[in-house]
């Protein structure tokens, strides 16, 4: 099973390194790495270009924004799978891959996905988690969805509903993009409980109170257009996230033997 993995950044020369070693240092050999840069201005490209031997294929253009950048990717990828790893970000051991084409194959499901972290600043200072949990379609009517980056597919469900970003939308695209795979077209998938991702928190969701605002507004739009709810959905969009910002507090720092003791799939990638 080839898996395919996307990193979309611009201007990303503080972070772009982890998220190339990220994936260069997976213990799974089959992997097909795609990374779209939308004509970085900073130090970006160098940067790309140390590991350019690693990665299959590269592109430099502008590009109307993440969504359109990502559909170039899914345009690219020949893997069996497709994964995100934004430029940001990083998984959190080089086990992660192999997690997920296990998953694939004892479960054959047409998707699988698992719980990420917050981090700040690319440290592993835990703000934020996100436990997925099982999947059941009435939870998509109380605002849950699976956290975007951690949602790998098969390129040919992709393929069979000719689905792509909506780069219209632009925060909610992946939300849009997850509504029409599990509720319009009711695809299966299958849940890992690990988490295998770290996020760093700063995304432009969050950004600002208008973003916030703009992101309510986008998220409505899915909901309504993929017939799952209405404002009450959208209400428990937001509520529901509360939690993870609590729930992390019991996790333990990582890195401490404890901690790698108990939650072997949190070490340090």
């Amino acid at each position: 099973m080839k898996i395919s993995i996307i990193t979309v950044v611009y201007n990303g020369e503080k972070t772009i390194r982890q998220a190339l070693r990220s994936v260069i240092s997976q213990s799974y050999s089959d992997i097909e790495y795609i990374v779209i840069d939308g004509k970085s201005t900073d130090n970006t490209i160098k940067i790309i270009n140390e590991y350019r031997d690693k990665i299959d294929i590269f592109i430099s253009e502008k590009d109307n924004g993440l969504y359109d950048a990502l559909n170039k990717g899914i345009r690219l990828s020949t893997g069996d799978v497709i994964g995100i790893l934004h430029a940001d970000d990083r998984y959190t051991d080089r086990y992660a891959i192999e997690e997920v084409a296990k998953a694939f194959k004892s479960s054959n499901s047409d998707s699988v996905y698992s719980d990420l972290i917050y981090i700040k600043n690319m440290s592993d200072k835990i703000l934020r988690y996100w436990k997925s949990g099982e999947f059941n379609i009435k939870k998509l009517k109380f605002g849950w969805m699976p956290p975007h980056p951690v949602f790998f597919i098969k390129t040919d469900i992709i393929r069979r509903y000719s689905l792509i970003y909506d780069t219209s939308l632009n925060i909610s695209g992946d939300y849009d993009f997850i509504l029409k795979l599990l509720g319009k077209y009711k695809i299966t998938t299958h849940y890992i409980p690990k988490v295998l991702y770290k996020m760093n928190i700063g995304g432009i969701s969050n950004k600002s109170i208008s973003n916030i605002i703009q992101k309510s507004k986008e998220d409505y739009i899915c909901i309504k257009r993929n017939k799952i709810g209405g404002l009450f959905t959208l209400f428990c969009k937001n509520i529901i996230k509360i939690p993870q910002f609590i729930s992390h507090r019991k996790i333990p720092k990582l890195g401490k033997l404890k901690f790698k003791r108990h939650y072997p799939y949190l070490q340090i990638g």
